[in-house]
């Protein structure tokens, strides 16, 4: 049991340090994961390493290595200049605009890494030059993505309805996608309530009558400009280079191999990215330097200490002792806030592969709705993904420029124990508690 208590003991102390302390959270449980697992495991370093998830370094390497160089030969502005042009001076509807288009290709079956990843960059370049809070355009990304985790379409749905199918349960495919697509649209209108949109809405109903125009590329800066409320210049039609052509071609191909094809996103936007830092040195010198280290080594230190948690059986001691309870909503609830702040750290997917079987024996029983419970599993594991240490967190956050990111990490961080608490009581009281009888 010491194993238990001390690993606990020491994911509690490397969070409160990395907080306090100006010191990388990764590095602090790369150290956790060695004295942990050499003093209470005896494990060698090629054990404890076992955990290293070498898919998302590879992940965000390549996709940060792309987009930077993307964005230093400015195809990514010439992206964004088009957009503004169309868009217009509607800057109270591009959060809805990017939750829209977030939600779209995970609906269509992509998963939300791959679907963040290539929206992300894009989308946070296209707030700021509309100066909306940087909060909001990346929680917007983030849940937007989230409405399609469970379409019937997706790797996640799958994932949850062969768990249960495997147990015995049933759950109508329907029930599970709109019981998450209407939480996270909920949780959008409190983003935007939160972070600014009634301000957007205020400057919109300010400029009416006004001749709105936006900023040329390399002019004055349409953030301060927009968000003062006063016109700005449209941007005026540009050609691409040679250099941009076939940036912005690559940038399609990847997303086409990856939400498309399935191929692993973070080696084509690697293979793309050294492609064309091979071919256009000139156009994108010192690239490498946007390669978001910090970043890489936060989430691979936490996932991997995480991960030699779950290795110990930490997380199934926990869950088996949460499931010996005598009553089925308790239970219920502690299921959920189980899955909710492993799932902040760890995979979500695989996080649900763990509870729903957990909580079959008292399904079973008769006193818990079983939609409801794996409605309230599905959503509490998953929502939890816009915090920086997953995922779809981690490439969102790597997309802010160095000087914002600490702010933005703190304010996702925040976001996300706010998630990790509120959904397990949301969901038993909205999704389980109507059904308990």
């Amino acid at each position: 049991m010491s194993i238990h208590y001390f690993g606990t003991a020491a994911l509690v102390v490397v969070f409160v340090l990395g907080t306090v302390r100006p010191v990388n959270l990764g590095a602090l449980a790369l150290i956790a994961t060695y004295l942990i697992g050499t003093l209470f495991a005896g494990e060698s370093s090629r054990e404890l390493l076992a955990g290293f998830p070498a898919d998302l370094f590879v992940l965000l390497v390549g996709v940060t290595y792309l987009f930077g160089i993307a964005a230093s030969n400015g195809t990514i502005e010439w992206i964004i200049d088009h957009a503004v042009r169309r868009i217009g001076d509607r800057a109270a509807t591009i959060p809805w605009l990017i939750f829209g288009v977030a939600a779209i290709p995970s609906t269509a079956g992509a998963l939300g890494p791959a679907a963040v990843a290539m929206l992300a960059p894009i989308c946070l370049s296209l707030g700021e030059r509309y100066g909306i809070d940087r909060r909001m355009t990346a929680l917007m990304v983030m849940h937007g993505s989230a409405v399609g985790n469970f379409s019937p379409l997706n790797g996640l749905a799958i994932i949850v309805t062969s768990a249960a199918e495997t147990n015995g349960l049933a759950i109508p495919a329907f029930t599970l996608f709109f019981g998450n697509a209407v939480y996270n649209i909920g949780l959008a209108v409190v983003i935007y309530l939160m972070f600014g949109g009634p301000a957007l809405l205020a400057r919109r109903r300010n400029q009416t009558g006004q001749t709105a125009t936006l900023t040329v590329s390399g002019g004055p800066s349409a953030t301060s400009a927009m968000t003062g409320g006063a016109p700005v210049e449209t941007p005026k039609d540009s050609a691409l280079r040679t250099d941009q052509i076939i940036t912005l071609l690559a940038i399609l191909g990847v997303g086409v191999g990856a939400l498309v094809y399935n191929i692993d996103i973070g080696f084509l936007a690697l293979i793309a990215a050294a492609f064309l830092h091979l071919c256009f040195p000139s156009r994108v010198s010192k690239v490498d330097r946007r390669i978001v280290w910090s970043v890489v080594l936060l989430i691979c230190g936490v996932v991997t200490f995480v991960g030699a948690l779950q290795r110990y059986g930490t997380v199934d001691l926990i869950g088996n002792e949460i499931a010996g309870l005598g009553s089925p909503l308790l239970i219920a609830f502690l299921l959920c806030l189980l899955g909710a702040v492993t799932s902040a750290v760890a995979s979500s997917a695989g996080m649900l592969g763990v509870l729903i079987p957990l909580a079959v024996p008292f399904m079973a029983m008769g006193q818990i709705h079983v939609a409801g419970m794996i409605v309230a599993l599905a959503i509490s594991s998953t929502v939890v993904d816009s915090t920086p240490f997953s995922t779809v967190g981690a490439l969102t956050l790597a997309t802010a420029p160095e000087e914002e990111r600490p702010e933005l990490f703190q304010a996702m961080l925040k976001w996300g124990i706010a998630m990790a608490l509120t959904a397990p009581v949301l969901t038993c009281l909205f999704v389980l508690l109507p059904d308990w009888g």
